[in-house]
């Protein structure tokens, strides 16, 4: 499947892109969206299928509801409230949301810290 995710920043991208594989576009609103950025997403995404992974603040639901229009059955993937946005969300819970999405095998999992000598 060809898919894109779509972020308001570029924290936001690079903290995606170190947890999913190059096969993933990911795509930058850089804040609010106008026509003319709306118009230049659609022409990126194409026929991709699209996941739009925004802030859970008010700046996020607005740029959200701006994507409704060009991207109706694009797939919401949310970050906890009380998080700094997707860049400043722990990769656990970024991995949990990407994996709730569906997005398992497109994920970058980080190798599992070795155990500690002697608790074996």
């Amino acid at each position: 499947m060809s898919l894109v995710i779509i972020v308001e920043g570029k924290n936001d991208k690079s903290r995606l892109r170190r947890l999913l594989s190059d096969e993933v576009m990911i795509l930058c609103t850089f804040g609010t969206p106008g026509s003319k950025k709306l118009a230049e997403l659609r022409k990126q995404v194409k026929d991709r299928y699209v996941y739009i992974f925004a802030d859970n603040d008010a700046s996020g639901k607005r740029i959200r509801a701006m994507l409704s229009d060009p991207f109706p059955d694009a797939e919401q993937i949310y970050t906890r409230r009380g998080y700094a946005g997707v860049g400043g969300t722990p990769n656990e819970y970024l991995i949990q949301q990407l994996e709730k999405a569906g997005l398992e095998e497109y994920i970058l999992y980080p190798p599992a810290d070795p155990l500690p000598s002697g608790s074996e």
